[in-house]
């Protein structure tokens, strides 16, 4: 089991990224909002989760062990595989989705891609015993942009299932949003999936 791995980011793409570590490339599934926080060259250390198939080994990258164990905790629920539990943090940060969780917010979690009415109380009811504390603050976004928003926006949009039109009106509607200081590229990227949540 790789629990984390650390080195340089020796490449980037739409849904994954590749971390050299002792000259080996490891090529690591994430999230767009964790995508958006690497910059390659740099050297960056992922929470990690490897899924085993019978025909494939997948590992997945987090920003932090705390979204690693509720992408864990997420497919302990049936009919939730690593790809929608990952979209899941794509959409909600770690304590929105326990709090939609713990207070049964099925609107938040059908905002997900893939999760409907049914899959949502499905979720509340196998995981609400089992999701932890839950914090009543608001939802604290970590990430300062890193240049191209727009572009980095357009991909994770892109990457969670949308058409590249799709992509390209979600980025405009959220431009048309921005008055002043540009939020952070994760704050963007949530924004523009309720969008596309709502327009659906």
């Amino acid at each position: 089991m790789i629990a984390s791995v650390r080195g340089v980011v020796a490449a980037i793409s739409s849904d994954s990224a590749v971390i050299e570590v002792g000259g080996v490339g490891l090529q690591v599934q994430c999230a767009p909002a964790t995508l958006a926080g690497l910059k390659a060259g740099a050297e960056a250390r992922l929470a990690t989760s490897m899924v085993v198939r019978e025909d494939s080994l997948t590992l997945y990258g987090f920003a932090d062990d705390d979204e690693k164990r509720l992408f864990e905790l997420l497919q302990t629920a049936s009919g939730v595989g690593p790809r929608l539990a990952q979209a899941v943090l794509a959409v909600h940060q770690p304590e929105a989705v326990r709090r939609a969780v713990a207070g049964g917010d099925l609107a938040a979690l059908t905002r997900v891609p893939g999760i409907g009415k049914k899959g949502a109380e499905r979720l509340v009811l196998e995981l609400r015993d089992r999701i932890g504390a839950v914090s009543t603050g608001p939802d604290g976004v970590a990430g300062a942009l890193s240049g191209g928003w727009q572009e980095q926006v357009r991909q994770g949009v892109i990457a969670l299932g949308w058409s590249a039109q799709q992509a390209e009106q979600a980025v405009a509607a959220v431009a048309e949003t921005i008055d002043g200081e540009v939020p952070a590229v994760p704050v963007l990227l949530r924004q523009a999936i309720r969008l596309l949540g709502r327009a659906r």
